[in-house]
């Protein structure tokens, strides 16, 4: 790229002098704690995380591979002095080739709904926890990537926050049935236990695991995800960014194996 003396250069070093400045004290600690507030499933805050997965080695074959742009909004809605209804939804829009042999497909697969009524002041030892439904919502574009089922469950998530430490559990329990009888019911328990540790400059470290049990085929799907993000700002907007690996424990025969990525940017948006 070509600058124009005395013109775009001038202006190009001040921006990248500001980007560069470093941040106030405050400015540290206001960081510091959009990052553990995002660590926290049911902060009263918006985000919006734009969660992309990949992984392989699906089949007995070990020829498939998906990819997994999972949109997943928070919103906090107030209900009253006391209490937060938290809505979490988990849109999912899927690539993948070879799942099934031979056929590849691309677009929706099913929408998860999540309702967590939580109360605003921490509780007794200042555990943070929410309760609610779960739905799950066959919006899938293919039948390949959809249960074309409808379900629903309860759902609960319980953490502490302790200095730079954020630990806890998120689970759920959907039973789906309906709409196409040819496809088998589902009774799926989802577990998250989840750890992370923040540092005062607004990296955080994490690791959690995101398993679910098939209890109609009495089989475990456990990937091991480790995590490293960093909170920046662009312009005002608050921008969280984080990689990782994820190692698959277990999973079906069909199921993907060994290592699998993640890439996360999430948008916040404090009161």
């Amino acid at each position: 790229m070509n600058f124009r003396p005395g013109s775009v250069a001038p202006i190009a070093s001040l921006a990248l002098a500001a980007l560069f400045t470093a941040p106030t004290a405050q400015a540290q600690d206001d960081a510091e704690e959009l990052a553990k507030k995002l660590s926290n499933p049911v902060a009263a805050m918006i985000s919006v995380p734009f969660q992309y997965n990949y992984d392989h080695r699906y089949g007995t074959d070990d020829s498939g591979h998906k990819n997994v742009l999972n949109v997943q909004p928070v919103v906090p809605i107030e209900l009253n002095a006391e209490w937060n209804v938290i809505s979490r939804t988990i849109v999912p829009i899927v690539s993948q080739t070879n799942i099934q042999p031979g056929t590849s497909q691309t677009g929706l697969g099913d929408i998860t709904q999540s309702l967590f009524f939580s109360p605003k002041a921490p509780g007794p030892g200042g555990l943070i926890w929410g309760v609610g439904p779960a739905f799950y919502l066959p919006t899938g574009t293919d039948s390949a990537l959809s249960a074309r089922k409808w379900g629903a469950g309860p759902t609960f998530v319980l953490l502490k926050q302790d200095g730079p430490w954020t630990y806890g559990m998120l689970a759920n329990h959907i039973w789906a049935g309906g709409v196409d009888a040819n496809r088998p019911a589902i009774s799926n328990t989802f577990l998250q236990p989840f750890l992370s540790y923040t540092t005062k400059d607004a990296w955080t470290y994490g690791i959690n695991t995101e398993s679910t049990y098939d209890w109609k085929n009495k089989q475990w799907s456990v990937p091991l995800n480790l995590t490293v993000g960093k909170l920046i700002k662009v312009g005002k907007q608050p921008i969280s960014l984080t990689g990782g690996l994820r190692y698959w424990a277990e999973s079906p025969d069909s199921g993907p194996k060994d290592l699998g990525f993640r890439f996360v940017v999430t948008f916040l948006f404090p009161k």
